[in-house]
């Protein structure tokens, strides 16, 4: 009885608040099926690092089973790179090949990176930690962990927390930015969609000249790009079909899992509860609203000087977030025009952000990783 009251007075207020937030994660990916195999592993396991006297982290002086997780799978890198591999075998690149163009829209949206990091650094956070925070702005969380492990970032259990939260809102974030950005005009235009058949061929050859060339212009991008098209030649060599779908359903699950529970490990009450915190998800929302942001004036600019006129809330869908961003300028066009179908579109200029975003990433270690 005494032990059990001893561990009671061992409670402060911030285990008691980040308790708070993992009920509030798992709420979440229950509630509102918000990105739920992550959101509700990490937030359970914010709840079991916090513990009074917990063993996950530390166990008698020897790794707990959460921080092995960590060191394992998170520090070397491991499961971010084995998760590309899961995504990239559930992309279909089929309608950026058919209109090439739509790369360019992914390109356009990573804008809220660069204008994050300038924030970021503005408000006193050090050039590698404002760096490491700016790639939430890739709207991709492997990638966001990948580079702020790399950089050895205090904040990684921020920036993951940031990165994945803001993904799952994506559908609430990006209709009132891109309303806000467009006329009725606009959200009315219709794009042609020609199907053109792609060969087998250039599906096959394309994740591998996309590894080839991104590799070279920034190697630090290579592993990330490399595992993420690895994943999409299983998809499309046509041979290795059960591969194909272990990787997009067994594999990807299992690790994402792991992957949710393992970042509790940075997300102790001591860690985790300051100011720098709350500092982090701000930036994390500013890079959102810039990304998307970017994509829509790119396209824009872009109609200026085209004579087949581009639907701006296409260059919304230019991030990262596959295939939220893509469904939600679907959804709106519908809603503008019920007959106005922009889904293959949007989704081409989708999986092009899935690449630019992780080329993004690769030029941040490259000029920031000394």
């Amino acid at each position: 009885m005494s032990e059990l009251f001893g561990n009671v007075l061992e409670i402060g207020w911030g285990e008691v608040v980040m308790w708070i937030i993992g009920a509030a994660l798992v709420y979440l990916a229950i509630k509102h099926d918000m990105e739920p195999s992550l959101l509700l592993p990490m937030g359970f396991g914010a709840i079991l690092v916090n513990l009074p006297l917990s063993t996950v982290i530390n166990m008698g002086g020897e790794e707990g089973i959460i921080q092995l997780l960590f060191n394992s799978g998170i520090a070397n890198e491991l499961f971010p790179l084995v998760l590309f591999i899961g995504i990239g075998a559930m992309i279909d690149f089929g309608p950026l090949l058919t209109n090439p163009k739509l790369m360019l829209f992914g390109a356009a949206a990573q804008f809220g990176i660069f204008f994050t990091m300038c924030m970021a650094s503005l408000i006193g956070f050090p050039l590698i930690e404002a760096a490491a925070i700016a790639v939430i702005g890739a709207a991709d969380g492997p990638t966001s962990i990948f580079v702020a492990n790399a950089f050895n970032s205090q904040y990684i259990g921020a920036i993951t927390v940031a990165a994945y939260s803001y993904m799952a809102l994506v559908p609430i974030i990006q209709p009132p930015i891109i309303k806000l950005l467009t006329t009725k005009k606009e959200r009315l235009i219709r794009m042609e969609y020609t199907r053109g058949d792609v060969s087998a061929t250039t599906r096959i050859l394309f994740p591998i000249l996309v590894t080839m060339i991104a590799g070279i212009l920034a190697p630090n991008s290579a592993s990330l790009i490399g595992f993420l098209m690895f994943g999409n030649l299983i998809r499309e060599c046509g041979v290795l079909n059960s591969l194909s779908e272990t990787a997009q359903k067994v594999l990807a699950n299992l690790v994402t899992i792991f992957l949710g529970i393992s970042i509790a490990a940075k997300m102790t009450a001591d860690q985790f509860l300051n100011v720098e915190t709350l500092m982090i998800l701000g930036l994390g929302l500013f890079a959102f609203i810039f990304d998307t942001a970017g994509g829509v004036l790119f396209a824009k600019v872009l109609n200026l000087f085209s004579k087949k006129k581009v639907n701006p809330m296409i260059g919304a869908a230019g991030i990262s977030a596959f295939p939220m961003s893509s469904r939600v300028v679907h959804k709106m066009g519908l809603k503008e025009d019920s007959s106005n179908f922009l889904l293959m579109h949007a989704a081409g200029a989708n999986v092009s952000g899935q690449i630019a975003s992780v080329i993004a990433g690769g030029l941040i270690l490259t000029f920031f990783g000394g």
